[in-house]
């Protein structure tokens, strides 16, 4: 289902910071983050559908999405994995493209995107849900937030959770608090950021059961879709978290870091991935 949070324009240097989770079958056929064909667009691929979860560009563009939680689902419907691609092949501004995709949210599933556009300091929260709803859309603001499969920052147990715990652990990191040890106070943040990815994203602690959202018909589905890092067995096969991104935008050096800890034939992997990016000049 995912989920990921993500601080918009609160460090100092580091104007966009991302920890997020994939979850989906073991036995989907994925491509782990890579350049794709061309070089522009970084990103993860669904080999099914074609689309991503999470993609980024050289001009400072990033895209991400998650599953809305529902219990009935349309057949046929188009693949919510394009919008990201739609998004940052398209050139257009977030709000542009917004007032684009407004006119067929009604052809997909339940989604919520984010849509990131560096060199305008704009960044916009889409989403399809509440059925019978209009689509929203909104300007997302300063500060922490955390999206999962409700609306932008839902206050769900493991959303509270994870937004105080990256909270705390952000803060750490820019005022160095005392207790540290000397030599971790040169540890630039990006790779800090991978250290916060491997305590946060990991956590399979679960909700209350009388804390859970009721949406689906099994309680049992909920109760194991309730901890940030998900691991399920169930009768199509295993379900589950499958990769783990942190990705840092640093604003003055125009530099990027992205790595993935991902699921490899049942075997955990790990890559880094470095790139800087140029602002396009329309």
């Amino acid at each position: 289902m995912c989920i990921a949070v993500f601080a918009w324009q609160v460090h100092p240097l580091y104007p966009f910071l991302l920890l997020l989770n994939r979850d989906e079958y073991h036995h989907r056929p994925t491509k782990s983050v890579g350049w794709w064909e061309g070089g522009e667009i970084l990103g993860g691929r669904d080999e099914v559908a074609g689309g991503t979860w999470l993609a980024c560009t050289r001009e400072g563009r990033v895209s991400f999405l998650t599953n809305v939680l529902e219990l009935h689902t349309l057949p046929g419907a188009k693949s919510r994995g394009d919008l990201p691609l739609r998004f940052l092949e398209s050139k257009k501004s977030p709000e542009e493209f917004a007032k684009e995709l407004v006119k067929e949210v009604h052809e997909y599933n339940g989604f919520n995107l984010i849509t990131l556009d560096l060199p305008s300091n704009k960044m916009l929260y889409i989403s399809n849900r509440p059925k019978g709803e209009p689509p929203t859309v909104q300007q997302v603001q300063p500060g922490i937030h955390v999206l999962s499969n409700a609306k932008l920052d839902s206050p769900w147990p493991k959303v509270q959770r994870l937004k105080l715990n990256f909270k705390i652990l952000l803060n750490k990191s820019l005022y160095h608090e005392e207790e540290e040890e000397e030599e971790d106070k040169d540890v630039p943040l990006n790779k800090r950021l991978k250290d916060m990815m491997d305590k946060l994203m990991r956590d399979d602690s679960k909700a209350d059961k009388s804390q859970l959202p009721n949406i689906c018909s099994s309680v049992d589905w909920e109760y194991n879709l309730s901890s940030v890092f998900v691991e399920i067995d169930t009768p199509l096969g295993r379900y589950g978290t499958r990769s783990m991104i942190a990705l840092s935008i640093r604003g003055d050096t125009q530099e990027a870091t992205l790595h993935e800890t991902y699921l490899e034939n049942e075997l955990w992997q790990d890559k880094t991935i470095h790139y800087s990016f140029l602002p396009s000049i329309n």
